[in-house]
């Protein structure tokens, strides 16, 4: 099989008191994601995709909650585990589609950043990675602003 699909999916509290980071840029908000690491959802769900295209098990496997050694982990660097583990399956990252769901703060003006921390990690054109972001209308945890989550689709593309 030359091509494989994976999805994934994440969600995190949002709480005062922490950082918000998502697609690997910390973002100014007065709530931050709950969590073991710095709990960004985005790249969170980037992963299982990744992990779950190759039948790899998900993120709580390769990188336990309870695991001191993922406190507080910048998730770039679990992306790039990730990634790596992909690679030594003989993969390679075709593209990924992405989309963010929390009601604030506003997403388009760190698209470009985190497009380009994405892309550089998994070794990707700009154009091959897409993130989205909607609102539920003020509906749900995430309108209420609880909470956010991300859902991330990849293709990957077996190499030689």
């Amino acid at each position: 099989m030359s091509y494989r699909i994976g999805t994934g999916i994440d969600f995190h509290q949002l709480v005062e008191g922490r950082d918000l980071w998502i697609g690997g840029v910390k973002i100014p908000h007065y709530k931050g994601s709950l969590g073991h690491s710095d709990a960004d959802v985005l790249l969170h769900a980037i992963c299982d995709a990744l992990l779950g295209a190759l039948a790899l098990g998900d993120i709580g496997i390769h990188f336990p909650n309870n695991d001191p050694a993922y406190k507080d982990i910048d998730s770039k660097k679990l992306l790039t585990h990730t990634h790596a583990l992909i690679q030594k399956e003989g993969y390679s990252v075709v593209n990924v589609d992405s989309t963010l769901c929390l009601e604030k703060p506003k997403i388009s003006p760190h698209l470009p950043a985190m497009c380009a921390a994405i892309s550089e990690i998994l070794q990707v054109d700009l154009s091959a990675v897409s993130i989205k972001a909607t609102t539920t209308e003020k509906m749900g945890f995430a309108g209420r602003e609880e909470g956010l989550m991300a859902q991330a689709t990849v293709l990957l593309k077996k190499q030689g």
